[in-house]
């Protein structure tokens, strides 16, 4: 009996859900063809809270399945690999301050999935906050 992919597929973003702390209508799984083939993912979290959405992570592979069984891995691992940040930002125009965690390997990486998929200038940013380790 062969597998059936979209088994696979649903497993490994329940997996990556659970692994991550965030109900499957909290994470969107955008996948595009990238180059030579290759598959790419952008997991993208939605804080409900202010209505907002975020990169968590991009990973690339040979299919749907592959990219995401680099996410899962990814994942398991990237609280001990990043450093967590703390940014403070506002929508322009609006007066409201918000709060956003991030994991990333330096500042402009964490400023990079405040600003995924968004015109840089609809935001602005307060502050940058290098967590204390934990």
């Amino acid at each position: 009996m062969t597998r059936d992919r979209n088994l696979d597929i649903a497993k490994a973003q329940k997996d990556i859900a659970e692994h991550i702390g965030v109900g499957a209508d909290g994470l969107v799984f955008n996948f595009e063809q990238g180059p030579a083939g290759r598959t790419k993912l952008h997991l993208i979290t939605i804080n409900p809270r202010h209505n907002q959405s975020f990169l968590f992570h991009s990973t690339e592979g040979s299919d749907k399945l592959d990219a995401l069984r680099t996410m899962l891995q990814y994942v398991r691992t990237y609280k001990e690999r990043e450093s967590s940040y703390t940014i403070q930002w506002t929508m322009r125009g609006e007066n409201q301050l918000q709060t956003s965690y991030f994991h990333a390997r330096n500042v402009l990486d964490a400023l990079d999935k405040l600003y995924y998929d968004r015109d840089p200038n609809s935001i602005v940013v307060f502050s940058v906050i290098l967590n204390p380790i934990t």
